[in-house]
């Protein structure tokens, strides 16, 4: 190891780690060479997520592995270490890192990068902790995909009829994004699987699209989002605006418009926040405890730290007043401007701003169902739905990982998508267990 090399530290996997380090292994391969430079990736799992494809996992339209990029594959330049930082003393250029297994030592930089992402918003609500689960994780997307097919069987398998209507309730709380497209995809995989259930249909199920606000999708523009309700409620789907989720405690999902019922899937998707790395040192935080962060995605006030994406409030220089929103299509477009900025600063050059027209959003509904908004062309159903596959597909990173999720979606226009609940893996020694305690 070169002992005069320059250090780059990066907090985080997800789309700015992973983005960031992928420009900079191009930017700096001379630097990388020699070992004048190196760069190190912290983050607790050795693979990023490629979120927007995770309705399309839970939904058994794309195999798990097909939606995860590995680290350690694609960023060959960098060190991945797996755990978590505890502290950031950015004043002696230093963190504190705690591995998954292990103790926690410091780690020295000459620049970090803070892309630690965010985690689920979460309100006060009784029972929400033990209740409900959220999606942002591929553990979470197929969790929800065993649990909807496991109650669908116990439902097939029981003739009590409060039980069964727990079992077939299913509730989302959100109606951006990660929700509307979660119950939509779950919802559309439901009613494929109960063609093979006896005493089982549609209209024995309830789903449920709880939203605080007066609108869905407000990403995609009122009128989309109007048209995407009234598309959801045509399949059956109870859309419940202006409404709040007051408690869901044992399963008993009280609203604030009076109904109560019971659930056995509840869904929280309402909104994120920075994650807690933010809080353990000294970097300065905006008003809602974001890291502090200028136009060219430094941190403010400080030397030689750089932020970007969820966890970074990035002034938006389009929208003057305002903050990028904490979206994919800014992660991404971000890291490469803070990568560059980085090759930069070390070969003594100006940094530049960041600034990104928005493109638009779109959004999948289910199999051949969509809405988008893009470049201020509003398309919905089939011509959406392709849309959001393709705009997707050109997104995710690598070669590989796109050519395996065409292949899984070409292997779904010949054969039918599997409908069984693999819920046994969440905790796979019950059998043994039990079997060595005989």
């Amino acid at each position: 190891m070169n002992r005069n090399s320059k250090h780059i530290v990066v907090v985080g996997g997800g789309y700015v780690g992973l983005y960031t380090v992928l420009r900079l292994q191009h930017t700096l391969r001379k630097e990388l060479r020699d070992g004048s430079v190196r760069i190190t990736v912290l983050t607790p799992e050795s693979h990023m997520t490629y979120q927007p494809f995770l309705p399309e996992a839970a939904a058994g339209n794309l195999s798990p592995r097909h939606v995860v990029v590995p680290l350690r594959r694609v960023l060959k330049k960098a060190t991945i270490l797996n755990g978590k930082v505890s502290k950031v003393n950015h004043a002696d250029k230093s963190l504190t890192f705690a591995p998954n297994v292990g103790t926690p030592h410091e780690i020295g930089y000459d620049i970090v990068v803070m892309a630690a992402g965010s985690i689920s918003r979460t309100l006060p609500i009784p029972g929400l902790a033990d209740a409900a689960i959220g999606f942002k994780t591929v553990g979470e997307s197929i969790a929800l995909r065993n649990r909807v097919l496991e109650l669908l069987d116990r439902a097939e398998s029981d003739d009590n009829d409060a039980l069964r209507r727990r079992a077939l309730t299913f509730v989302v709380i959100g109606g951006g994004f990660a929700g509307v497209e979660a119950l939509a995809e779950l919802e559309d995989m439901a009613v494929d699987a109960v063609r093979y259930y006896r005493t089982v249909s549609r209209k024995d199920m309830r789903w449920i699209l709880v939203e605080a606000t007066d609108r869905i999708l407000p990403e995609v523009g009122p009128e989309m989002g109007k048209w995407t309700a009234e598309q959801l409620r045509e399949r059956g789907i109870e859309v419940k605006m202006n409404t709040r989720l007051e408690s869901c405690e044992g399963g008993l999902v009280k609203l604030s418009d009076g109904e109560e019922f019971e659930s056995a899937t509840i869904v929280w998707t309402a909104g994120v926040k920075p994650s807690p790395v933010v809080n353990a040192g000294d970097l300065p935080l905006d008003e809602r405890g974001r890291i502090k962060t200028t136009t060219r995605l430094t941190v403010a006030g400080v030397e030689d730290a750089f932020s970007a994406g969820d966890v970074a409030g990035v002034p938006d220089m389009t929208n003057p007043g305002q903050y990028c929103a904490p979206n994919a299509q800014h992660a991404v477009r971000q890291a490469k401007v803070l990568a560059d900025n980085i090759t930069r600063r070390l070969h003594g050059q100006e940094l530049v701003d960041y600034r990104h027209k928005y493109v638009g959003s779109v959004a999948g509904l289910g199999l051949h169902k969509g809405v988008a908004n893009v470049y201020g062309v509003k398309l919905r159903g089939l011509a959406a739905w392709f849309m959001h596959r393709t705009y997707h597909l050109s997104r995710v990173p690598t070669l590989n990982r796109k050519v395996r999720v065409m292949a899984d979606w070409t292997l779904a226009l010949f054969f039918k998508r599997e409908t069984v609940s693999l819920g046994e893996i969440e905790a796979p020694r019950t059998e043994f267990r039990e079997a060595a305690t005989t």
